[in-house]
């Protein structure tokens, strides 16, 4: 009651915030207000893959089997398909056209159940709607029912009405857009045609039969491709004629989770090798849990071979780097419901992909390394090359001794590894917590501290004093680094990663943390070597599967899935008070272990923050004042009070 009546005294409170305060984002809006909440604003090229990815999700349901990719020299991108065309008849709850509630609504498509797209790359329904919100001109004219229709946009509305401009003269069908972006959203203007190329070249290995051209009208260059051996012909391009296999390790496998395709080889030097990754035909750049089963999965069988044949010399052991130094790869996977790290997929964060994909790659590579074993044991041999160099680098790396300074702290349980950039130290909320995670954790490279409660708010202290709070003290002699020191050369783990309950408390403490490191610690940060670890909040248990969700939403829309795939029995769910609740395997799988993690890595741009500036210099430092200064009291309240009330209108 008393929150209730000091918000109720406050007069002021009453007047500035009320339902007129509330906004709501309709149709495209939110994209024009945030595009970088939607899409990359470096270049347009990300707008580009969005619509070509559209076509291309037509190839792999087999309905398109030509692509048609024009770039004029005013800066516009047509996109040509063969496939069905986009829908022209009315929605039935909508009462507009097919194509204009894909172009003006975002989370409308076709894509969310697999009944017309088993496997595609834009789940989210956002792809082309945003094209439509960030371009000044977009026009569609698709193929259909033995006619040709058109509709146009302007800065994302609707200008001209889908009408019928001809019939046509033969049964094809297909679609046509053409855009031009709107250049004030981008840094950069302009397409680049090296990466389209490069892009849609990847397309047609990944989907053998499928034939794209691409003209650029200002060279007036024009460029086809089509394979039909697929990613072995891809990789055989891209790799050297000195590999340790004669010809490329393929492999083609589906189960019910997906696909999974490969080409993979090695080189007897490294050379920078082609290593690429896709998802659903879309490259992910940064790897994800698809990649990380693949490499996992390699380590496995290499181990596994290595054990059999006694090659592995004392001393000495393998890690996925050894096995990833020399290798060239192109891995292609395909599922459903795939989730990535942001609209511009860029990371593949399905965490079931990971076993997917490593239960393949290992069971077939082990079968193959025994049907060679002269090859086998020629990659065996680079491996353990590799692994002795690593090791030898790793005992000239000076890591801060107990003898210099003070002791470490007695909670904390180190890694064994003295390799600098593999070394991880988790932040954990608690004792019982800490015991979980020191039982899930991989000791060679994973450390653990825990932490009792909620640490000193920082915010207002002056470095010199802040080491008096034993937390504090723990955590700077833990990482090596003393607060308000701009030298980090002594610290002693390459991630800090924040582990704490997925609660409203967990979150406090979270940000406790992370106040203490921009403030006392901001090279860290700025250095990006500071990770917040995402535990999930529920388990889901239906017939023998088990799901995990990070939070409400996701835990609604896994059971979305559920109820799609019409899975029988009973739907059960757990929520996990903490992060003791959780046995040390599920700690492992959902928040410890690399390949099937969540991290979020907190990070600033080095102009937005310096240590010691006033707040008036820094949008960073000022919001976090904001937060947690004790003389910004009022200003807390009235933000609490007044943020957060935008909705997007889905």
């Amino acid at each position: 009651m008393k929150l209730f009546e000091s918000v109720n005294n406050n007069s002021e409170g009453d007047d500035s915030y009320n339902a007129e305060s509330i906004e709501v984002l309709k149709g495209l809006e939110p994209v024009r207000r945030r595009p970088g909440m939607y899409t990359d604003t470096t270049s347009p090229d990300h707008l580009a893959h969005e619509v070509i990815d559209n076509s291309v999700d037509e190839a792999i349901a087999g309905f398109a089997d030509k692509i048609d990719v024009i770039l004029y020299s005013d800066n516009s991108l047509e996109v040509i398909d063969n496939g069905r065309g986009m829908p022209v008849d009315i929605h039935p709850k909508e009462k507009i056209s097919g194509v204009e509630l894909i172009m003006t609504k975002l989370h409308a498509g076709a894509k969310f159940s697999n009944k017309d797209y088993h496997f595609s790359g834009g789940l989210h329904g956002v792809g082309v709607s945003v094209v439509n919100a960030l371009s000044k001109y977009l026009r569609i004219i698709i193929k259909r029912n033995n006619t040709k229709y058109r509709i146009v946009f302007k800065n994302g509305k609707k200008v001209c009405k889908l009408e019928q401009i001809e019939k046509a003269t033969c049964k094809k069908t297909g679609t046509s857009l053409l855009f031009y972006p709107d250049l004030s959203y981008f840094d950069n203007p302009a397409f680049s045609s090296e990466l389209l190329k490069h892009a849609l070249k990847a397309k047609t290995v990944l989907c053998p039969g499928l034939e794209i051209s691409f003209f650029d009208e200002v060279s007036q260059k024009k460029f086809k491709w089509k394979y039909d051996h697929g990613l072995k012909e891809y990789l055989l391009e891209n790799m050297p004629a000195n590999t340790v296999f004669g010809t490329p390790f393929t492999g083609d496998t589906e189960t019910e989770e997906g696909k999974v395709a490969w080409a993979i080889n090695w080189t007897k030097e490294h050379t920078g090798n082609i290593s690429e990754s896709y998802v659903n035909l879309i490259p992910t750049p940064l790897g994800g849990t698809h990649v990380n089963g693949f490499r996992s999965g390699l380590l496995d069988s290499i181990k596994e071979f290595c054990k059999f044949r006694d090659l592995l010399p004392k001393g000495v052991y393998l890690a996925p780097e050894d096995i990833m130094e020399n290798i060239g790869f192109i891995l292609s996977v395909k599922i459903t419901d795939a989730q990535f790290s942001g609209q511009t997929k860029e990371r593949l964060s399905s965490r079931h992909c990971a076993y997917l994909v490593n239960s393949q790659i290992r069971n077939s590579f082990s079968l193959m390394l025994n049907k060679n074993t002269d090859a086998g044991s020629d990659l065996a041999d680079l491996a353990i090359k590799n692994a002795k160099a690593r090791i030898k680098k790793s005992k000239k790396i000076s890591i801060k001794k107990t003898g210099n300074g003070p002791a470490l702290p007695g909670k904390l349980s180190d890694c064994t590894s003295r390799d600098h950039m593999k070394r991880e130290l988790f932040l954990v909320e608690g004792n019982s917590a800490g015991g979980s995670t020191k039982q899930a954790r991989n000791k060679n490279f994973q450390a653990v501290l825990p932490l009792r409660g909620k640490i000193l708010n920082t915010w207002d202290h002056d470095s010199s004093i802040i080491l008096g709070s034993k937390e504090i003290h723990d955590i700077s002699v833990a990482i090596g680094v003393t607060p308000g020191s701009d030298d980090i050369s002594n610290l002693r783990y390459n991630k800090i990663c924040v582990l704490a309950d997925a609660d409203s408390d967990g979150l406090h403490i979270a940000t406790l943390i992370c106040a203490l490191f921009l403030r006392h610690f901001p090279k860290i940060v700025e250095n990006g070597h500071l990770f917040i670890a995402m535990p999930p909040l529920y388990r889901i248990d239906v017939d023998k599967e088990i799901f995990y969700a990070l939070d409400e939403p996701e835990k609604k829309s896994i059971i979305k899935k559920i109820n799609r795939k019409k899975k029988h029995g009973k739907i059960n769910i757990q929520r996990f008070k903490g992060l003791g609740e959780m046995n040390p395997g599920q700690l492992k799988e959902t928040t410890i272990s690399p390949d099937t993690r969540r991290l979020i890595q907190l990070k600033y741009e080095p102009s937005q923050y310096i240590y010691g500036l006033e707040p008036t210099q820094s949008n960073t430092y000022k919001i976090m004042d904001m937060l947690l200064g004790k003389k910004n009291a009022k200003d807390r309240k009235q933000w609490i009070e007044s943020k957060g009330n935008i909705k997007e209108l889905e």
